[in-house]
């Protein structure tokens, strides 16, 4: 059997590697182990933070619909209530959204919940 010398594809995946870790300080960028190693926990960190994002972004919807909702003299807790009560179907994101670029319009839907 043919002996099969690796170096041609060993150093492709290196510079596969390398060229992934580019931006990153010092070693981490030159040396293929520490970068293996950085490129390991940044691609961790991406897979955590694209969860944590969802839950950061529903959080500031609920600050600004609060927010707005204690301008119109009602509690968040109160005006989510109120729309279920009455069959008022907007997500967070749209109500949010609302409040920040139309208050009449969240005005409205604020007096809806309450009646």
């Amino acid at each position: 059997m043919a002996r099969v010398k690796r170096g041609v594809t060993a150093h492709k995946r290196h510079k596969r590697l390398l060229n992934a870790a580019e931006g990153r300080k010092g070693t981490r960028s030159r040396l293929v182990k520490p970068a293996r190693e950085a490129l390991l926990h940044a691609l961790s960190y991406a897979t955590r933070d694209r969860k944590q994002r969802k839950r950061k972004m529903r959080e500031l919807w609920i600050v600004r619909i609060n927010a707005a909702a204690r301008q119109n003299g009602v509690t968040y807790g109160a005006l989510v209530a109120g729309m279920k009560r009455n069959s008022i179907a907007i997500d967070r994101k749209i109500l949010a959204d609302l409040a920040v670029r139309d208050a009449g319009t969240f005005t409205q839907i604020v007096a809806l919940a309450r009646a």
